[in-house]
């Protein structure tokens, strides 16, 4: 285990067990022991890649995620991203991340990427970006569809962190890996990939705990919560990039979205 990568989880694994989160791992036997795979995963909270993370331990194997160029400036988290080895995206240099990312699935790593680029706000699978399959693709890896629920009950966009001891359940599912060469047509496992993730996240929501009252609002619309519609959260989206074109000093701005990575929490 790498010193670094070592002390986060460890830290982690602290931090989750005063919270009293409640992880619950499914499909952990189809992370590959050895060998590049991309991780697919969705994205409704900003601690996904943490709880991402986890789905590998059982493999005793480290996820390299993509995060934005700006975490790795900051001076506490840069050293840990650095050491960690996850892999910096420069929205104005995009190629050199992708490249780096095949260059560490080649070399047998497991890179995780989020194809929805952003949180979704409607809780529901956003459009996916290609990203991910062109990596599994080039790199000649696999991609594992991986799906989080309950995380943004924790600290998702546009709603208050709950950081404290909320003894939140996690579902974490990981499904079969979906060969990908270069021969395929990367429209086709684009929807393969979200077909699987789909139905891995129907069976997460399926087997979570009711939510009521408040909590209505960490649930997707279509399962009677009060999340804003795909269509609402797409609105709240164009009004978020309205906004960051128009500041200045805007710094959280959108990784490069052909890599298909988050942003990052607010800075």
């Amino acid at each position: 285990m790498e010193p670094v990568y070592a002390s986060v989880i460890g830290l982690s694994r602290v931090l989750f067990a005063l919270q009293g989160l409640r992880c619950t791992i499914t499909g952990a036997e189809n992370v590959p022991a050895t060998g590049g795979a991309v991780m697919a995963v969705n994205h409704t909270g900003y601690l996904d890649f943490a709880f991402a993370g986890m789905a590998a331990r059982p493999a005793g194997r480290l996820v390299r995620f993509m995060a934005k160029e700006q975490v790795f400036r900051h001076p506490v988290s840069g050293p840990l991203m650095r050491g960690m080895h996850h892999i910096p995206v420069d929205r104005d240099a995009g190629a050199a991340s992708y490249r780096a990312a095949v260059a560490a699935l080649k070399s047998g790593e497991i890179v995780g990427v989020f194809p929805e680029a952003t949180i979704s706000r409607s809780f529901e699978l956003k459009e996916f970006k290609s990203g991910a399959v062109r990596m599994a693709a080039a790199g000649g890896v696999p991609l594992l569809p991986t799906v989080i629920w309950g995380s943004q009950r924790i600290w998702t966009k546009g709603l208050p962190r709950r950081l404290g001891r909320t003894r939140t359940p996690i579902l974490i599912g990981v499904g079969a890996p979906i060969p990908v060469s270069r021969k395929d047509e990367p429209e086709l496992v684009l929807r393969s990939l979200r077909k699987a993730m789909t139905e891995l996240l129907h069976a997460a929501q399926d087997a979570y705990p009711p939510l009521t009252g408040d909590d209505l609002r960490f649930l997707p619309a279509r399962l009677g919560g009060t999340a804003p519609t795909p269509e609402q959260a797409e609105q709240l989206e164009l009004a978020d990039a309205t906004d960051q074109a128009g500041s200045a000093d805007d710094t959280a701005g959108s990784a490069d979205q052909a890599t298909g990575q988050d942003p990052g929490p607010p800075q």
